[in-house]
């Protein structure tokens, strides 16, 4: 594998190796270049320029001069016209000759610096200022123009001379400035064919180069390298480029075996969750505390291929630990460790410091010691059985080889030996729920037993001693009238047993609180004359779940007991309505009773107690009202607030 440039680095390059400078400094050295060609130009035109207008006033020398002559032969009517008028023409040929000598540089107007120009031109203003000046001033003297006209040839010949070389030198301006337009031209060409080379070397190569790296690394050829053949911004990028391609191709080589390990992983999470879900499932169906561990037992000794497994609940007043179930154990060991104190055994350990793993037994102390290594277990795994703030006891797994127990291994029996403990301390709160609610019921069978067939019985014991005493004493009219009473009593006691009887297997489902008041009702009409009115009404509210229909039940019975057993009422008013409370109300008109009185003897009115027992039940309120002679009245209202659904 193609390692790195070792000097390769991440950091941001120098200044002078940025590619950035590069760039920049190789458009302002263009930019000079260019600039510098292009004042040249502006120079060499600026001189043609002058030179041409040099050209132009050597030119009108001649003209000039030959205008003198002009001058100088025309009549004079007037000497002083005369004279003013060459005189002018004299000083515009001075001035003529002085711009050429010093130059112009705003017209512009300046002669070539050439050697033979400036010596021209030095005749030209020599032979000028020498010979012919003065022989124009000769022939105003004179009037005649013949000495000027003698010269003048001369003059024009040193005045086509330099006008010849002016132009000369011009031409070779031209040439040079045709010639640096040309390189110029060329310098233009070359550049931007350089600046398109060190663009495509510096910058499209480069990146040309990642391109394809990138391609092939999209083809999953991860050999492939990047040259870095500068340190600037696309030299960090390739060196980049290659840590990345061996990252990639290191993580591509290890894909295969990573792929397998978090397969491997995902498959022991999926067996944890499944084996999670099974003992969930299993601890939530109904059955004995005994049934429950021994399957939980049987469920987690696979999962760790444990050869043996115990379970053991913690008595908290001996402070015991006794064993519950066992699997794969000795029938000898599992006699002695029946039942074991809890610094006797490792077990004991577990339960208070919440798990004891032991990888090998021959490694420990006095391994001789432990009852499990001399039954041939090597290893063994102790964890806690716990509830919310308690202990409940430990559960252990042995090995007959050494093992290590792994950190996720060990998380899922301890959340493992949570569950178990929210199961049984559940299995136990439902047995104490059923304890008391059979502790309940045997309660109010005692009192309707008591209220009913003892008072009854009592009364029959009266009368059979009544009895015997007649009949010793021969008394037979005194026995034909406590016969009927017997008879009576009897009839009465067995009416008071069924009636017991059809209250104890009173069951009502969803929505049949109706029906059974019904059934109540007839059955009270059939055991007493007393006239019944019956008023129910639904007024929108939810129906009552079976087990508050069954302790409203039980109230109407035993109110209806009570008026057929004391009462003697001619009339018997019951009225229910179902809304957003629950209201039953009975209303008789018999003897009635005083209140103050039966405050007085409560025990006396065990009737009284139960319905007002079943009210509690119901969180519902019970209004016994009576007035002596008058009849009593019985008031149960649910409130909404206390209302259970159904």
């Amino acid at each position: 594998m193609t390692t790195p440039d070792p000097g390769f680095t991440a950091s941001p390059p120098a200044l002078s190796q940025r590619l950035s400078t590069r760039i920049v400094a190789s458009a302002i050295a263009a930019l000079l270049l260019i600039m510098a060609m292009i004042l040249g130009t502006l120079w060499l035109s600026w001189q043609l320029e002058g030179a041409a207008a040099a050209i132009n006033d050597a030119g009108s020398l001649r003209m000039r001069a030959t205008k003198v002559a002009v001058e100088l032969q025309k009549p004079a009517p007037n000497l002083t016209v005369h004279q003013s008028r060459v005189n002018a023409e004299l000083a515009l040929q001075d001035l003529t000759l002085a711009q050429l000598v010093s130059g112009n540089p705003a017209r512009p107007l300046f002669l070539p610096s050439e050697s033979l120009v400036q010596e021209q031109m030095a005749q030209v203003v020599h032979y000028w200022q020498t010979v012919l000046k003065p022989a124009a001033a000769t022939s105003l003297q004179t009037g005649s123009s013949q000495p000027y006209l003698q010269a003048l040839p001369e003059f024009i010949r040193h005045a086509n001379q330099l006008v010849l070389l002016v132009e000369q030198n011009n031409e070779r301006q031209n040439d040079w400035l045709r010639l640096s337009q040309g390189v110029l031209a060329l310098v233009a060409c070359a550049g931007t064919l350089a600046m398109i080379y060190l663009l495509y070397l510096w910058i499209i190569l480069p990146v040309l180069r990642l391109q394809q790296g990138l391609q092939k690394m999209a083809r999953h050829e991860f050999g492939v390298r990047l040259p870095i053949e500068s340190r600037d911004e696309l030299g960090i990028l390739a060196g980049g480029f290659n840590q990345m391609a061996d990252e990639l191709e290191g993580l591509y080589r290890d894909l295969e075996a990573r792929v397998q390990d978090k397969t491997a992983q995902l498959a022991a999470q999926n067996r944890e969750l499944s084996a999670l879900y099974e003992i969930e499932a299993f601890l939530n169906q109904p059955g004995d505390i005994e049934t429950l561990c021994r399957g939980f037992l049987q469920r987690v000794m696979p999962l760790l291929d444990a050869e043996g497994g115990s379970l053991r609940v913690l008595d908290g007043h001996s402070g015991k630990l006794h064993l519950t179930v066992s699997e794969g154990l000795a029938d000898a060991l599992a006699a002695e460790e029946n039942c074991t104190r809890l610094h006797d055994c490792l077990c004991g350990e577990a339960s208070q410091s919440g798990m004891v793993l032991v990888h090998d037994f021959r490694q420990r102390p006095r391994a001789e010691g432990y009852r499990c290594s001399k039954e041939g277990f090597a290893a063994l795994a102790a964890f806690q059985i716990i509830a919310p703030d308690q202990v409940l006891g430990t559960f252990a797994l042995h090995f007959h080889a050494p093992r290590d127990i792994g950190s996720a291994d060990s998380q899922l029996l301890r959340t493992l030996g949570q569950r178990l403990g929210v199961a049984l301390l559940n299995r136990r709160l439902s047995a104490k729920a059923r304890q008391l609610a059979v502790v309940e019921e045997r309660s109010l069978v005692a009192q309707g037993l008591h209220d009913s067939i003892a008072q009854g019985l009592n009364f029959l014991n009266l009368q059979v001693q009544m009895l015997d005493l007649a009949a010793k004493a021969d008394d037979m009219a005194e026995v034909r009238e406590i016969v009927p009473l017997l008879k009576t009593g009897v009839e009465e006691s067995y009416q008071d047993v069924r009636e017991l009887l059809l209250n104890f297997r009173s069951k009502l489902g969803p929505g049949e609180l109706m029906s059974g008041i019904e059934d109540t009702v007839a059955r009270f009409r059939r055991q007493c004359d007393a006239e019944v009115v019956l008023d129910v009404q639904e007024q929108g509210g939810a129906p009552l779940p079976p087990e508050q229909q069954l302790q409203v039940l039980f109230i109407l019975q035993e109110a209806l007991s009570n008026v057929r057993k004391h009462a003697c009422a001619s009339k018997v008013e019951i009225m229910m309505r179902n809304g957003a409370d629950f209201v039953l109300q009975l209303t008789d008109n018999g003897d009635g009773y005083d209140p103050a009185e039966v405050v007085s003897r409560a025990e006396g009115h065990i009737g009284l107690h139960i319905m007002q027992e079943r009210a509690r039940r119901l969180n519902a309120s019970l209004t016994l009202s009576s007035v002596q002679g008058e009849g009593c009245s019985l008031l149960l209202k649910l409130s909404q607030a206390v209302r259970q659904a159904a």
